[in-house]
């Protein structure tokens, strides 16, 4: 009753949130990118790596199909699934964030991802994900789902405990159609807890040193793969030195004390040992990293350090580009914005800001050659993954 109560004080406490839903309509088709740079050259017959099949199936695909990878719409608490059905079968989004309070059980969310997946038809299927932490990030309960305890009560477990239950965690997700969980939080609280908003006041951390908690998120990752559920660690590269929470300010979210040397960056790359299926980009600026961007639009952290330096090269997803800590860019730029610093997945928790995104997406890729390379680029990730966790079909006809 308690996470209930205050689920209903605090109306979105996650990486990629929920709001109010809206209609979207549909946009046009395009043409195929079977000229594109990145898939002139296929890869060898003999090679059916995830990365592989991605790129032949790619080299089938129109340019707005690929977009549509790009992008997780939103399913609020209490919005139809027929409302996305046009955004996945004629933008050809590729991924859903079921979020808010879903207090119905494991039923009521599992009717409604059978319905999104019959919009996707033969093609890849949808990546369906969900914020479930623990403590006042359980955006699904009722009947089948158990009360999950906060960070800091998961850090207090041993490494085996937690792996074990989030084994079981991760099995109800799945017997609800839920194939990503956004999280963990690998956040190390580095100020007063009380004054860090979006993360230790609220308990979301594992409350331990970066060494204590990267080797807690390894175990919460495990134990989600056990059960056959994808992780996306977050909030890269680290929301535990801000006062303000992105979801609700815009204000005090900016870092001007970590570092790419910083010991709190430890808990990722431990983190990463278990190869987690996304790493999140936190919507913080970190000034002495890179001073002009957030994490999420900084090819500096992505590309060049993420990538480069700790190479990573699965789904890199926003943190919610429906946020208050990006209010001020406009929103046909969001997706743009990531894409170009090398990200790969929009996560959108306002049903309003999909339309813009896409649009947004589908103009530049239409009259940039280089930035249609980077979707492209993205896009093969996203496949990839999907390949990874068998919600593609068969590989495309090899040349």
């Amino acid at each position: 009753m308690l996470v209930a109560a205050l689920a209903l004080m605090i109306p979105v406490l996650t990486g990629c949130d929920g709001a109010q839903p809206t209609a979207s309509p549909s946009t046009p088709t395009s043409p195929t990118l079977a000229t594109s740079p990145l898939l002139r050259s296929p890869a060898p017959r003999t090679d059916d790596s995830p990365a592989a099949q991605a790129t032949r199936l790619a080299r089938s695909m129109s340019l707005q199909e690929l977009v549509g990878q790009l992008v997780m719409a939103p399913l609020p608490t209490g919005y139809d699934p027929a409302n996305l059905k046009d955004e996945i079968e004629q933008d050809h989004v590729g991924s859903v964030l079921v979020t808010g309070d879903w207090n119905g059980g494991a039923a009521a969310v599992g009717t409604a991802t059978k319905a999104l997946q019959g919009y996707a038809g033969d093609g890849p299927k949808l990546i369906t994900a969900t914020d479930q932490e623990g403590g006042m990030v359980q955006h699904l309960q009722g009947p089948g789902f158990d009360p999950i305890p906060s960070g800091v009560q998961q850090g207090a477990r041993s490494v085996d405990d937690l792996r074990a239950a989030a084994a079981t965690w991760g099995g109800q997700l799945a017997a609800a159609g839920i194939n990503v969980n956004l999280a963990p939080v690998v956040d190390t609280v580095a100020v007063n807890r009380a004054s860090n908003a979006p993360i230790g006041a609220l308990d979301r951390d594992f409350g331990l040193d970066a060494q204590g908690n990267g080797a807690h998120a390894q175990a919460f990752v495990n134990g989600m793969r056990d059960a056959g559920v994808s992780s996306a660690i977050k909030h890269y590269p680290g929301l535990g030195g801000v006062t303000g929470n992105t979801d609700f300010t815009a204000d005090g979210i900016t870092d001007a004390t970590t570092t790419l040397q910083s010991p709190s960056l430890g808990a990722f790359s431990t983190a990463l040992e278990a190869h987690p299926a996304m790493v999140m980009m936190s919507l913080a600026t970190y000034t002495a990293v890179d001073p002009h961007h957030p994490a999420a639009f900084s090819s500096t952290l992505i590309d060049g350090h993420l990538r480069g330096d700790q190479g990573f090269q699965g789904v890199v997803i926003s943190d919610s580009l429906s946020a208050a800590a990006v209010s001020g860019i406009p929103q046909d730029q969001l997706g743009v914005s990531l894409i170009e610093a090398g990200g790969d997945l929009a996560c959108i928790s306002a049903p309003s800001v999909v339309r813009p995104v896409l649009d947004g997406l589908n103009a530049k890729a239409a009259t940039d050659p280089g930035f249609a390379a980077k979707v492209t680029r993205s896009a093969i990730r996203v496949l990839a993954l999907k390949y990874q966790m068998h919600l593609a079909g068969a590989p495309a006809a090899r040349p």
